[in-house]
């Protein structure tokens, strides 16, 4: 199946740019990476927020068909992880609308922000008013960290500055969930449910592996990690690699600390290149390569800088029947910020850039482009693969919407939601993403009609 070419002509309307400083502080990507060994399981996380976290009304919207409660609360986050969030994400700001006259049950239904979607005039438009006259279901609709009344001052539009505040973001979106879903429940709505677009269906995935209870989970346009979308998907092309390409060659700390916190390792992850890298060096030994090169340590090989990645590349031509491997030659913008460098910089180690050869084989170190790609992988799948969290309570409440011709969210060499929680159903639609998002919203209120019956019919005696 191919990618649909309005996904790729909307992508390249958008010149904004992502990830514009860089990776993020060390030091908040160490934070971030130890509370997602927390909230990734799910007996941990079960304290982390209280039953009776306080949630404030200060504003009712009287409507013709609905009331508009608005509402706010201090984001647990903030006290779990200090000054992680930028002080205007602190207050969590939502808007719950509940129609006038309630059906058989006061089902609710959280809708969590897709990429781009600033305050609440979409979702309560194309989503939460229809599902009001469809079904009488009302939505609790949050505002997502860094976008709308929680978008920093410095922040232009929805492009976050830091590959570290996405993963902010994630941590903030889990805890918060649970403070609405523990709300909701104390004002007696039930059933409770959670669904999102794109980026919001994914980020309720995640809220959902954390919740104790079963629960319906109707994600739209998303899958099981946030890795292709970066590094593959047409979003990839607005990613300011120049900038995490420098940072990552003139600061160690990613390579030699950063990557060691990385615990992800399905079959589709960037450490099952360790298990690559036994294989390849067998296979190498067989040739006419220097004993002194193939002899050395692991740590040897990395500080050369023969990553795990530079042998799957080379073993690819090996077996292209190529004789000789030859190293891709590093970015010349490395070469010109090497030599210029000046002493009031950040260091940069010379033994980690440059690759000295042996045996005349060629090796020298592997495009910094590709090391790059590979580290976001790594980081993108750690904090946000569904495979690193809980499976939720019943797989069978979860429907899960797709677009075949999908070029935002590839499923190409990433484990199927299926694999990672049997029992889950996925709903294919015709087209791409733009154009389900544009055409398609009946059939994700459908989904979810349909996920919140199936909870009705198994858990409404119990």
């Amino acid at each position: 199946m191919g990618v649909s070419r309005l996904d790729v002509l909307y992508r390249k309307l958008l010149l904004t740019k992502l990830f514009i400083q860089g990776w993020g502080k060390p030091d908040d990507l160490k934070r971030i990476f130890e509370l997602r060994k927390i909230v990734g399981d799910r007996e941990k996380c079960k304290e982390l927020v209280p039953k009776d976290y306080p949630v404030f009304i200060d504003k009712v919207e009287d409507q013709s068909d609905c009331k508009i409660h608005n509402g706010y609360f201090i984001s647990p986050l903030e006290h779990i992880v200090p000054g992680i969030l930028p002080s205007e994400s602190v207050k969590a700001r939502f808007q719950f609308i509940v129609p006038k006259k309630w059906r058989k049950h006061k089902p609710v239904c959280i809708h969590l922000a897709g990429t781009g979607d600033h305050f609440f005039w979409k979702r309560r438009t194309l989503m939460a008013r229809p599902m009001i006259k469809e079904a009488g279901m009302a939505s609790l609709l949050l505002e997502n960290p860094y976008y709308g009344y929680r978008k920093p001052k410095e922040q232009v539009r929805s492009s976050l500055r830091n590959v570290s505040d996405l993963f902010v973001m994630g941590a903030a979106l889990i805890l918060e969930s649970a403070v609405l879903l523990h709300w909701l429940e104390r004002e007696d709505y039930w059933p409770l449910g959670m669904t999102g677009i794109s980026m919001g269906g994914h980020m309720a995935s995640l809220a959902v592996t954390n919740w104790p209870k079963p629960i319906p989970l109707i994600p739209c346009l998303s899958w099981t990690t946030a890795s292709n979308v970066f590094t593959t998907g047409v979003l990839s092309k607005a990613v300011n690699w120049r900038e995490l390409e420098k940072q990552y060659a003139m600061h160690s700390v990613y390579e030699q600390e950063i990557i060691r916190l990385l615990e992800y390792c399905g079959v589709d992850s960037f450490k099952m290149g360790q298990e690559f890298l036994k294989s390849s060096l067998d296979t190498l030994s067989g040739l006419n390569l220097s004993t002194e090169l193939l002899g050395l340590h692991a740590p040897e090989r990395d500080r050369m800088g023969l990553h795990t990645t530079a042998l799957r590349s080379r073993a690819g031509e090996v077996a292209d029947g190529q004789d000789q491997l030859i190293g891709q030659h590093h970015d010349h913008r490395l070469d010109q910020m090497l030599s210029s460098g000046s002493s009031g910089g950040p260091r940069v180690n010379r033994q980690h850039t440059n690759i000295s050869q042996g045996g005349g084989s060629g090796w020298q170190r592997q495009s910094l482009h590709t090391e790059s790609l590979d580290f976001m992988k790594g980081v993108m799948d750690e904090c946000t693969h569904i495979a690193n969290f809980s499976v939720p309570v019943d797989p069978s409440l979860i429907i899960v919407i797709q677009a075949k011709e999908d070029a935002y969210i590839p499923r190409t060499g990433v484990r199927s939601l299926q694999e990672i929680w049997p029992g889950c159903e996925v709903r294919y639609l015709n087209g791409g993403h733009i154009s389900a998002y544009l055409f398609k919203q009946g059939l994700f209120r459908q989904a979810i009609y349909d996920a919140y019956d199936r909870y009705l019919k198994k858990y409404s005696n119990t």
